[in-house]
């Protein structure tokens, strides 16, 4: 029977009420979550670790770190991992693990639950059931979300719902897998497959990341002087376009000028759009164009912004070099973005 460990780290799964009027507070540990799922031990022997307990809306990237730490040092020791997490930054947590532990051979799987594992019509036994099923299946690997019967890559997950159980999607990219019953249903012939050089091979483990990283989404009348603001404390800005790659110009040039002025100080851009689905192609309209050549913006292109900012978050972390920092930037990691 394989190993698995369950690092547990709050969330609504395990979350319960104090009755008396207050809110969801994490309190149960990640033992007492899988003593609640039946026959979970029947398909793998399970061990338990806790590095935290907290909503997850106070997950940060010190706290991913501590994550990536827990797994590197069991690495050895266990088949694969699943890390029981609140839904609201899940996608934030998968897309950084994604990168902090590449080509993982052993699957690090990322649940939880839309109800608490402590309610009457709770979908947390079934997630929790479907991780672990997911985690011991030989052709699982790498970082991937498993939620509501689906297989996500961790780079594409997105919190798409607030109170539905379907709450993620897989944006931009197929879901890797379905889960039915106790089959797990692979879609296409790339899922799973491992390049013949890294087979065997430890995975790729990195260290730091730069906090220092917002999103800015475009608003009608959004004053280009935000750019001046913010460089006291981000190194980064993840900027989110209109439609397809849309940027205000107003005839004089204000927004240029800043933006250009941005990224002349050593600053990072990454431009992207905050439409969901289909990405972004500066190219298409003259309010992209200005932008589209200039080796200092980086485009986001198809992926998610979750992923953008864990990606920033992970390169400004491993050098400020600008040709580097378009290297990292561009590589693509468990299936982050499309190469055309």
């Amino acid at each position: 029977m394989k190993r698995v460990l369950i690092i547990a780290t709050g969330g609504t799964i395990a979350s319960t009420s104090d009755g008396d009027g207050g809110g969801l507070t994490p309190t149960a540990s990640g033992r007492e979550l899988a003593d609640k799922v039946p026959l979970l031990d029947t398909i793998a022997e399970l061990d338990f670790v806790q590095p935290m307990n907290i909503d997850s809306t106070n997950m940060r990237p010190r706290d991913w770190l501590k994550i990536r730490d827990v797994i590197v040092e069991a690495y050895d020791r266990y088949d694969g991992f699943v890390v029981l997490h609140g839904t609201d930054t899940m996608a934030y947590t998968a897309a950084a693990l994604s990168y902090l532990i590449q080509d993982s051979e052993k699957p690090i799987v990322l649940t939880g639950s839309q109800q608490p594992m402590a309610s009457p019509f709770t979908d947390a036994k079934l997630n929790l059931y479907q991780s672990v099923l997911y985690a011991v299946d030989d052709a699982s690997r790498d970082v991937n979300v498993v939620f509501s019967g689906k297989v996500i890559a961790g780079t594409r997950a997105h919190k798409q719902r607030t109170m539905s159980f379907n709450a993620f999607s897989s944006m931009n990219y197929p879901s890797l897998a379905y889960i039915r019953n106790n089959r797990i249903v692979r879609a296409g012939e790339a899922a799973g497959v491992v390049a013949p050089e890294r087979i065997g091979a430890a995975p790729r483990v990195y260290d730091g990341v730069d906090e220092r990283v917002i999103v800015l989404k475009l608003t009608p009348e959004l004053q280009p002087s935000i750019f001046d603001l913010l460089k006291r404390d981000y190194d980064a800005i993840i900027l989110e376009t209109f439609g397809i790659g849309g940027i205000p110009s107003y005839g004089d040039g204000s927004y240029e000028d800043a933006i250009l002025d941005w990224v002349g100080s050593g600053r990072t851009l990454v431009v992207t759009t905050q439409v969901p689905e289909e990405g972004l192609d500066l190219g298409v309209y003259e309010v992209g164009r200005a932008y589209a050549d200039n080796p200092g913006i980086l485009k986001g292109d198809d992926m998610t912004t979750e992923a953008l900012v864990a990606k920033t978050m992970w390169v400004l972390g491993q050098t400020r070099d600008p040709h580097k920092i378009r290297e990292l930037f561009y590589r693509e990691v468990n299936h982050d973005r499309t190469t055309f």
